[in-house]
């Protein structure tokens, strides 16, 4: 073999011998200075470390050290840094509850988007950098505000949506006591389905159109005329017939599901998560723990709706079944988190103004929860639950660089919260 090959193969050797970080390292641009760090991941408080940042991701987490100078320095040393917040109960894209039961009738497609721009604004402001849609009355409005966000023509969270509810004629998926159901616009009614063969055309539809998961109404619910939360309303086989399609498709289930006969249907036909999960029963808390079925409930927002509501008007029918379901689903959760079942942070907002999704954290640690659970819940637990949690839901290389810092330490004041001071979203500063 001749010199020159001789020499070309050497380098090429000592190039694949070089360590991989020495090979791969992205060249970092930003560098957090953080004051303390919630490690989410060992449930530690970190001092006198940096983050460091290469273009949208975190590439270290490490002992502060001096930067070159074309590195921009972030100093947040005086703050307590989490990663991004996640709620994985949210509607965004919606028009909002009030006591105008039209009111998401009345409000356009178009208007609906607009509706929801600002939302998403207000919801990242306050730190919560990914959010779950989890449906909306104007079928795949979610999907258009995710694709604008996504392409940079407005801010907001990252989002996960559903497109649309999975819901039997009349359901608590359905805009009921406004008109004749059947004479609602079609993009109120993708998801109404009769038997399982249409309830899985549904699932194919809205997965086609962008959803990224699937959000089934297993139960009545408490803000919809007509349905009661403690009835079941779609069958074990539709609900089964839609997972069997999102196990295909690559996606997965989650259900609305108050009642405890409901949550069991679910929970047998092979649903990831339950929304609410209001009037569950001890038999449906060992069925979850059993088959680790995420619980994802909204102890906060049964205060918002008796007194906001109880001022506003709302219709008598749903404060009465607010009445009945507040109390026994926080002393559902209480149960739950006792038992070690796996919960995720999810608040309904969209019945309650958006941007104030973490006035939800203190009722989490009144009703059992450490305040590092509380955390864990919104940010790794929830990323797991994503099935994301290599991308999103800690301060670890390789994920996003999404970030809150707060001059508080919500270890001792899970309240604080409520206000954070700064927000990242994948490296660039949005407040």
């Amino acid at each position: 073999m001749r010199l020159p090959a001789l020499l070309a193969l050497a380098a090429t050797a000592a190039i694949l011998t070089l360590p991989v970080s020495a090979q791969d390292a992205p060249t970092i641009d930003r560098y957090v200075i953080a004051g303390r760090i919630v490690d989410v991941t060992s449930g530690k408080l970190l001092s006198g470390h940096c983050i460091a940042i290469a273009s949208e991701k975190i590439s270290a987490v490490e002992p502060c050290k001096r930067q070159p100078e074309s590195v921009r320095t972030i100093d947040w040393s005086a703050y307590t840094v989490l990663p991004g917040l996640m709620d994985l109960h949210t509607h965004l894209a919606d028009a909002g509850q009030s006591a105008d039961l039209a009111l998401p009738l009345k409000s356009s497609p178009a208007a609906t988007a607009l509706i929801g721009a600002k939302n998403a604004r207000d919801t990242l402001m306050a730190g919560f950098t990914t959010v779950r849609d989890v449906g909306t009355y104007r079928g795949l409005t979610d999907v258009a505000l995710k694709d604008a966000i996504n392409m940079g023509r407005v801010p907001g969270p990252r989002m996960f949506v559903a497109g649309g509810y999975i819901t039997k004629p009349g359901g608590g998926g359905e805009l009921n006591g406004v008109t004749d159901n059947e004479k609602l616009p079609e993009d109120m009614r993708y998801g109404v389905s009769v038997g399982p063969e249409q309830a899985a055309t549904n699932a194919e539809y809205f997965i086609e159109e962008g959803a990224d998961f699937l959000k089934l109404i297993a139960t009545g619910a408490v803000l919809a005329i007509g349905t009661e939360p403690g009835e079941p309303e779609l069958s074990v086989e539709e609900m089964k017939a839609v997972v069997d399609i999102a196990a295909k498709r690559g996606v997965y289930v989650t259900a609305h599901a108050h009642g405890a006969q409901g949550i069991k249907n679910a929970i047998a036909a092979g649903v990831r998560s339950i929304e609410h999960a209001s009037l569950i029963d001890d038999e449906a808390l060992k069925l979850a723990k059993a088959k680790g079925t995420w619980l994802v409930m909204d102890i906060y927002n049964g205060d918002y709706i008796d007194d906001i509501g109880t001022k506003e008007g709302w219709p008598e029918e749903y404060l009465r079944k607010n009445r009945e379901t507040t109390d026994v689903q926080r002393a559902g959760f209480a149960k739950a988190v006792k038992m070690g079942i796996k919960i995720a942070y999810g608040t309904d907002s969209g019945v309650y103004p958006h941007g104030v999704n973490g006035r939800q954290f203190k009722y989490m640690v009144r009703y059992g929860m450490t305040p590092m659970q509380a955390i864990q819940s919104a940010t790794i637990r929830a990323a797991e639950l994503l099935g994301k949690e290599h991308e999103l839901g800690s301060i670890s290389p390789g994920r996003f660089a999404d970030l809150v810092a707060l001059k508080a330490d919500p270890l001792a004041d899970i309240a604080a919260l409520e206000a954070v001071d700064h927000v990242m979203k994948g490296g660039e500063l949005v407040r």
